[in-house]
């Protein structure tokens, strides 16, 4: 399973809103890639938006830290702000110390590794 990191917050409403929109895209992608995709963005904000939780880094972080421990692999979307970003980077430290190979995809990039569905 491949968890999906990128940056979401801003106090812009428009940039998380383009985010959002950029992670799914990302995560759409790679599933109909064949791939088995985790992002804690798709995941989150509907449900902060939906069910009164809240959409801060500090709520989601053991949440997500303990979703990226049951991954195989970190890829980074580097969406701008990725560098700066405190959950990113919290993520990509966490990955490290377990071992988890990281790497980075570019915005619309669709070089993305096929994998096989189970049977």
């Amino acid at each position: 399973m491949i968890y999906l990191a990128s940056p979401y917050s801003h106090p812009d409403p428009a940039v998380r809103r383009q985010r959002l929109e950029a992670v799914c895209r990302a995560a759409a992608r790679m599933l109909r890639d064949g791939q088995f995709v985790f992002s804690p963005i798709a995941h989150s904000v509907a449900i902060a938006e939906h069910g009164g939780a809240p959409d801060s880094w500090a709520f989601w972080r053991p949440v997500d830290l303990v979703m990226l421990g049951r991954c195989n692999e970190l890829v980074v979307l580097k969406l701008d702000g990725w560098e700066t970003s405190e959950g990113v980077q919290a993520e990509v430290a966490r990955a490290r110390l377990l071992g988890l190979p990281v790497s980075y995809l570019e915005p619309g990039d669709t070089a993305v590794r096929p994998t096989s569905w189970p049977a």
